[in-house]
């Protein structure tokens, strides 16, 4: 399970965008969004940077969380 803390993600279609671009690079992912905390956590077998890349691709800032 990787985190991203995403503050720039302020509504939900910023969180459309965000799901959007995680299921680009894998489609099977599990993405669980929290819009009001700004968190993305993401279930894959794909390494974290290519998630934070697309993430990041998409317009918005993904920073890793412990």
């Amino acid at each position: 399970m990787y985190k991203f803390k995403v503050n720039d993600m302020t509504c939900g279609h910023c969180a459309l965008s965000v799901d959007k671009a995680v299921k680009a690079v894998d489609p099977g992912a599990q993405v669980r969004i929290d819009l009001k905390a700004h968190h993305v956590e993401i279930q894959s077998d794909k390494p974290a940077s290519v998630f934070a890349t697309a993430i990041t691709d998409a317009g918005y800032t993904a920073i890793p969380q412990p």
